[in-house]
Formats: structure tokens, C-alpha cells, sequence
């Protein structure tokens, strides 16, 4: 028998199972220049990405940052942009006006920084000078004496048209007059019956009041009807000079007050230098004296009652300013929480005329994030912009295309949309996008002008190396933490659990976390408890004490494993041995908590043509990845053993009590030891536990969650008693990632408990065999009394019971070999 020598395999010593921080080295100090770029420590990549996406202002170099949440994304931008402090000097501000050509296409005016209220004011002190001073001009002297001489023509040529239409009218007894018809009156020919005028209409009462004879009326009727056509055409050439009389009221009114306006916006057109302004104010130079009845009511408020219709008019002269910069000394940075359509891209407002009608004019217009951060940056949630319906699309129009226009988003719940299409604005922002790896892999690959218009990417790293020069950075930067959380003072054993738990969230030695969030959360959740017991200071045992705490309070769900293992519902065995029985270790849970425990696999084998069967596949229950894992057994199992003897047997291979999703290929080697037992009938130690991947060439590949599965199987032997005997085996290169509690630490030390760390499947099977695995030999056989031995005589054995009838050619070993049995 080749029975296994302990010695051979490389059992852990307590300073391989964790790391610990020396308390002193929270003492360190750092030189000023280390401490400029505390905050953003562990980032240097992604600091490279950003100071190019920032300070490199050409078209399509916006920002997509990726990375886990807690990573301080947000807070090392806004840090970073103010650190950098890129050139933004060249801000405007911006502006509506209206556009009297065309109501509903606004006209854009843009400012230099803090010109457009000083514009808003001056155009108003404008407006109040026209206003006050258009009613003097119109009602001085030389205006009344011009429109009297206009009235008095007016009266000629109306007396010349008239008066010989008049006389022949006399002379029929009729005569011109007013005729009342509604609320209005109406010139017409009146009848003249002793001495009094009456109407065409009237004619058939006077005839029942036997003021005169029907006779006689029908005579006035006929002499009306025969005038009928001169009145017309002479009431037309009236109407004419009528319209001629307004005309050139209106005209001389126009150029009358020509000069007030001209003196008044004159002063606008050389105080600013703006395109677009000459062609504004030309546009309301003409419509002022265009609408002067608007104006001759005197200035704003002298009576509310009047004045009514001149506020609703007066609004055309507002300046809509959407943007003012005045007050901004950096660039704009805006992180746009809520990035609903209207908060980013603005909106067109509705005003109510208190009937159930909605209207809107270029005062309505409201500007979004995207124009206030124009030529700053914006920072947005990919996740939320995509949600939010239209965002997106509009948004890569707006990158793309560089400009953007303001509309009103037609909503089901709100009055119809606007037809108003505001004059587009030049966009210059540097948009700055913050979601996971997956959405921007999804855009880059599926989304249309996509790497166009994002071209910079920042990958925010979760974890950073522990180093000489990064520990204290890190310290530094935690003590900054606990100083802006206003925590109490911590001592120096404090910074090192912390550390410590910084390094456990990675699973590594020689890394920490840089997911803050998650180091803040337990400094407050330790502050909390040291002020429970009123401790004026912080001490490793009460970041112990929330550590626990935050794990009890997620903790429900192994509790209630944990019971199902001690009243035996969960079947795992931890002493004794077993054929094609063995115990693997699986990880529940999430991101942030998870816990290990073990789980029971079995195996069994029977003739056949080389199949494995992955019960948990056939049953819906195997990810792709453990898939993976069983077919790189059966590449295992053919290069071991397939060169010499067909593979005749068909296994089954079960994770028992098993009734959820199994994935991941961490239980290769679990399921490879329990097959092997199961041909060879060996039998398997239950005292241990192991874990690891596998290749078609026998070498153990590292596995995740490496301290929640050994922690996971040392609970368990615990709650039954640990006798000594009990370990884990897991693959070497774990080593490096063990940070396992202070409990286990103190197990292995005091000979309670055991961890082995393998390389190859051979010292697995050793190890949980207790006996040799077998070396190949010249012959091309393995050596005799080890397991890969017995392996090749069943295998034999079965191929011969496969094909009993058949001449078979089966290389024998030169020495034939005896069944052998684990050493117990």
C-alpha cells in the first residue's frame, strides 16, 4: 500500500491565513505633495482618462465612467474638474426675443457673460422712454396743428363728394343721416316727412299710424331705391378718404415719433455688439411705431384697469433670459439628479386664459441642465438618462450635431404641444456619464455613433494594491472621511481592523478596497456603537462590533441554513469517509454580504461509453459556466486514462439537497475526487471540505469567495465540536487571498483545525484519499497501489463486461496490483 506521508503537502500556518495591519503604521506622515492626490487614490487610470477628457475641448470627447458603486465616481469628478480648473472663460449668456416676423420661431440672442440682464434692463428703460415721451410728442402743437389740416381736408373732399348728392336728395324730400343697426350705426338715406327723418324701414308703420298714405310710400320707397346706386358709389369714395384721413394720421404719427425711437434704440445697437441685434431692434423700431396706439395711454400702472391691454402687448418687448453666467466665476459643473426630458433640455411653460384655453409665447421658454452646463460640464446617471423617455435620443442628436433645440414635450396628461420652434442653440458642454461596464459594452457595441460621441473612458478600479505608499495615502484618506462625518477620534488599533475589513471586502492580501462607501458606512456604524457605551474613542472592538452587526442584520438567511445543518435537514457528514461521496463549498449571497457553506456532492458510476451526466443540467438548474466545468472533467478524465483504455463507464454527478441555480467551476476538483471514489471505491475523508477549478491537464485553478467557504465549513465543525482532524483544501494561488477572522486564526494555531493549499488533482486526492495518487510509469501505466492504478484496473474491468464477446486488445500492467483501501 502507498499510504500518503503528511509532510508532503503544504499545510497553512496561522500568518498564511490573513493579514495584519501594524497599528503603528497609522502614525505615518505624508509629504504635501502625496497629499494632493488623496482624493483619488487608487484611480491613477482613470485619472489619466478624465484629465484628457476634460482639458481636451474638441468635438466628441465627452466621458463615459464605468465602475462598481462606492468607487467615489461622482465625488472625484466634481473634485478632479475643480482640481484641474479647466479654461472656461470664454462663457455667454443667453437669451429670447421675440421674433415679430414669425411669433413662433423666437429669435436667440447671445451675450458675452453678465451682458444679457444689463441688455434686459436697458431694452426696458428703452421701451419706458418711448412710452413716456410718444404721448407728449403726439399731443404737442405742431402734430395738432398738422392732423387739424388733415381732418380739414378730409371735411373738403367729403363736402365735395356730398353736398351735390345732398341737394338732389332735398329735392326728393330725402336726406343723408345715421341709421342704428345693433350697437352700430351706419350712414343711409333718411325719408323727410314734416320735417323729421325717417328710415326706409320705418315706412309701413307710418303707413298704420296714417301719418301718410301707402300711396305716398311706396313713391319715397321708389325714389330711395332710385338713389340707391349713386349713395353707393359716393359712400365708397367716402369710405376711401376715410381710410386715406387714417392712413395719414398713422403716417404722421409714425414720423412724428420717429426720432424717439431711432434716439432710444440707436443707444442699444452701439452699446452692444451682438449678432442678431441690428435685425431685433430694426424689427422693433418698426413695430413700435407700427402698434404707437399701444403707447399713448402714458407709462406703465397709471391705471390698472386701462393699462390691461398694454401689459399683454408690452410683453413683446421682454428680453426671456434662459442662461445668465454673470454670476459664475468657474466653469459650470451640474450633476443632474432628476434628468427627466424638461430638466434636461428645458421646456416651453403654458399660461391659462382662466377658459380652459392654454397659450404660450417666447416668455415661456425655460432652459434645461444641458444650457446651463453649456460649456461646462454635466454629469449624468446613464442608468437614469435611459429611463427616462426621449432623453437619450435627443441627447445623442445634441452631441452629435452640436446644437440643441428647445420644443415642448408633448405629454398625454398635459395640454396639446407647442408649434413654437425657438431659434437652436450652439451646444459646448462636456457631458460626463456614470454607469457600469455592462451599459457602456451594450452601447459601444449596439448603439448607433455611440464611440462618435463618447470617445474618453474612465474605468474606476474597486480595489488598489497595498503598498508602502498607498497604506499611508489610505489612512490619510480615511481619517479625512472620519473628520468630514464629524466621527469620533479613532485610535491606531481602529485604523488597522478597518484596513483590515478593507482588504477582507476584495478577498486579498494584498489589495484594498477603494469602494469608500463601504469603509465610511462601518466607521459611522463603529462610531454609533463606541457612543452606545460611551467610549470618547473608537477601538478595534467596536469596528469588530459593527462589522458583526452589519453581517447579523443581513444575516437571516444563513441563519436559517445553519439550523437546517444542525437539526440534520441539510445532510453533511464531517467525520468518517465515504465512497463517491465528498464536501464542496458553494458562496450565497450578494455583493456586499455573502456567507460560505458547505454542500454535499455525490457521484456514482456504471457501464457505459464515457458520459457524464450534470444531474443539475438536465434538471435546469447549471449555468454555463458549471457546464464548462464537467466537460473539462471528461478532457480531464480522457487524458489521464483514455490513451489506453476506452472510457466504458457513464457517471452521474449531483449537488444533493440542491434545489437552486448552481454555476461557477469551483467544484471541479469536489466532483472529480467523489467520481474517482466512486470507480475505485475508495473511500472519502468527511472531515474536509474543498474547493477548486480545474483544467484538462490536472492543475487546480483559483476560485472566488475563498474566506467565506473556509469560514463556512470551520462554523459548521465548529458547531459539532472540532476534534483536530477537521480542514479545507483549496487551491494554492488562494493563499495570497485568505483574510479569514480572527477565530480561524486562532484554530489552525491551536492544532484545532486545518488548511491545505494544493496545486495539482493528485495532491487533492492524497490528501482526501489518504493514499497516493501514482506516477506514470515507462510502460505507460500508472504504479501499482495508488489510486490512478485502480483506476486503470476498473476501468479494464468495465470495458471487459461492455464487450464480453469481442476480442479485445487491452495493454496490460507488467505487475498486477491488489485492491487497496484508505488508511484510516
Amino acid at each position: 500500500m502507498a499510504y500518503l506521508k503528511p509532510s508532503r503537502h503544504k499545510k497553512l500556518l496561522p500568518d498564511d491565513l490573513k493579514y495584519i495591519f501594524n497599528p503603528e503604521v497609522t502614525n505615518s506622515k505624508l509629504t504635501n505633495e502625496e497629499k494632493t492626490i488623496l482624493s483619488v487614490i487608487g484611480q491613477e487610470r482613470a485619472i489619466k482618462a478624465l484629465r484628457l477628457g476634460v482639458e481636451l475641448r474638441k468635438q466628441g470627447y465627452n466621458i463615459f465612467i464605468t465602475g462598481l458603486s462606492g468607487t467615489g465616481k461622482t465625488s472625484t469628478v466634481k473634485k478632479m474638474l475643480k482640481t484641474l480648473q479647466p479654461d472656461c472663460s470664454a462663457m455667454n449668456d443667453y437669451a429670447y426675443v421675440n421674433n415679430f416676423e414669425d411669433d413662433d420661431k423666437p429669435l436667440l440672442l447671445k451675450f458675452k457673460s453678465g451682458q444679457a440682464s444689463k441688455f434686459k434692463k436697458d431694452m426696458l428703460r428703452s421701451i419706458l422712454f418711448i412710452q413716456e415721451n410718444i404721448g407728449k410728442v403726439l399731443e404737442s402743437e405742431p402734430v395738432a396743428k398738422n392732423k387739424q389740416k388733415l381732418y380739414s381736408k378730409f371735411e373738403m373732399e367729403k363736402g365735395v363728394l356730398l353736398s351735390p348728392f345732398e341737394k338732389k336728395l332735398k329735392k326728393e324730400s330725402l336726406t343723408l343721416g345715421q341709421v342704428k343697426e345693433g350697437e352700430n350705426l351706419r350712414m343711409d338715406m333718411l325719408a323727410v316727412i314734416d320735417n323729421k327723418f325717417y328710415p326706409p324701414s320705418s315706412l309701413g308703420e307710418l303707413i298704420e299710424e296714417k301719418i301718410i298714405t301707402e300711396r305716398k310710400a311706396k313713391a319715397i320707397f321708389k325714389k330711395y331705391q332710385n338713389n340707391q346706386a349713386e349713395f353707393n358709389k359716393i359712400f365708397k369714395e367716402v369710405y376711401k378718404l376715410g381710410n386715406k384721413l387714417k392712413d395719414d394720421l398713422e403716417n404722421l404719427e409714425q414720423d412724428s415719433v420717429k426720432q424717439i425711437i431711432t434716439i432710444a434704440l440707436e443707444e442699444l445697437k452701439s452699446k452692444y455688439r451682438v449678432t442678431g441685434l441690428s435685425k431685433y431692434l430694426k424689427m422693433v423700431e418698426t413695430d413700435i411705431a407700427t402698434n404707437i396706439g399701444f403707447f399713448k395711454k402714458g407709462t406703465i400702472g397709471d391705471n390698472a384697469a386701462e393699462s390691461e391691454v398694454e401689459y399683454d402687448y408690452l410683453r413683446n418687448y421682454e428680453v426671456n433670459i434662459i442662461r445668465d453666467s454673470s454670476k459664475l466665476k468657474e466653469c459650470p459643473v451640474i450633476v443632474e439628479t432628476s434628468p427627466t426630458y424638461q430638466n434636461i433640455f428645458g421646456a416651453i411653460e403654458k399660461y391659462s386664459d382662466g377658459e380652459g384655453g392654454w397659450f404660450t409665447d417666447f416668455t415661456g421658454i425655460k432652459a434645461g441642465a444641458l444650457l446651463c452646463a453649456n460649456g461646462g460640464y454635466l454629469i449624468l446617471n446613464a442608468a437614469d438618462a435611459f429611463s427616462e423617455p426621449g432623453v437619450w435620443k435627443s441627447l445623442k442628436r445634441a452631441l452629435y450635431y452640436g446644437s440643441m433645440e428647445i420644443q415642448d414635450k408633448h405629454s398625454s396628461f398635459q395640454a396639446s404641444p407647442s408649434v413654437m420652434k425657438p431659434t437652436p442653440i450652439e451646444i459646448k458642454t462636456k457631458i460626463i456619464l456614470i454607469g457600469s461596464a455592462y451599459t457602456y459594452s451594450m452601447l459601444s457595441a449596439y448603439e448607433d455613433d455611440f464611440n462618435k460621441i463618447f470617445k474618453i473612458k474612465a474605468e474606476f478600479d474597486s480595489e488598489m494594491k497595498r503598498t508602502d505608499i498607498g497604506v499611508p495615502q489610505y489612512i490619510e484618506v480615511l481619517k479625512n472621511l472620519i473628520k468630514e462625518e464629524k466621527l469620533k477620534e479613532f485610535d491606531s488599533t481602529a485604523i488597522a481592523k478597518i484596513l483590515e475589513y478593507s482588504a477582507r471586502y476584495v478577498d486579498s492580501k494584498n489589495k484594498l478596497t477603494t469602494r469608500f462607501s463601504y469603509i465610511v458606512d462601518l466607521a459611522r456604524e463603529a462610531d454609533f456603537w463606541a457612543s452606545d457605551v460611551g467610549a470618547k474613542e473608537v477601538t478595534s472592538y467596536h469596528v469588530l462590533q459593527a462589522y458583526n452587526s452589519a453581517r447579523e442584520r443581513h444575516g437571516l438567511y444563513e441563519t436559517k441554513v445553519d439550523e437546517m445543518f444542525e437539526d440534520g435537514t441539510m445532510m453533511i457528514d464531517t467525520s468518517g469517509s465515504r465512497v463517491g461521496q465528498i464536501n464542496g463549498l458553494a458562496v450565497y449571497g450578494g455583493d456586499r454580504y455573502s456567507f460560505g457553506k458547505p454542500t454535499r456532492i455525490t457521484a456514482t458510476v456504471a457501464l457505459g461509453n464515457g458520459t457524464i451526466v450534470n444531474v443539475e443540467r438536465e434538471a435546469g438548474l447549471s449555468g454555463s459556466t458549471h457546464n464548462k466545468g464537467v466537460l473539462v472533467i471528461t478532457g480531464y478524465l480522457k487524458e489521464k486514462f483514455g490513451k489506453n483504455i476506452p472510457l466504458s463507464f457513464n457517471a452521474s454527478l449531483v449537488f444533493e439537497q440542491g434545489y437552486g441555480m448552481v454555476d461557477g467551476d469551483s467544484a471541479s476538483i469536489t466532483e472529480i475526487a467523489a467520481l474517482l471514489s466512486s470507480m475505485t471505491e475508495i473511500p472519502i475523508k468527511q472531515n474536509f471540505a474543498i474547493t477548486g477549478s480545474v483544467n484538462q491537464k490536472g492543475d487546480i485553478q483559483p476560485i472566488g469567495g475563498v474566506n467565506d467557504k473556509v469560514e463556512g465549513f470551520f462554523d459548521l465543525c465548529k458547531s459539532r465540536g472540532l476534534s483536530g482532524k477537521e480542514g479545507v483544501i483549496i487551491p494554492i494561488q488562494n493563499v495570497q487571498d485568505l483574510m479569514l477572522k480572527d477565530e480561524v486564526v486562532e484554530a489552525v494555531k491551536d492544532n484545532k483545525f486545518s488548511i491545505y493549499a494544493v496545486s495539482q488533482v493528485e495532491d487533492a486526492l492524497e490528501l482526501l484519499m489518504g493514499v497516493k495518487a501514482g506516477k506514470i510509469l515507462a510502460s505507460g501505466h500508472y504504479q501499482a497501489n495508488t489510486i490512478f492504478c485502480e483506476v486503470e484496473k476498473r476501468l479494464r474491468e468495465m470495458r471487459r463486461k461492455v464487450l464480453p464477446n469481442r476480442q479485445q486488445k487491452i495493454v496490460e500492467p507488467a505487475k498486477k496490483t491488489k485492491n487497496i483501501k484508505s488508511k484510516k
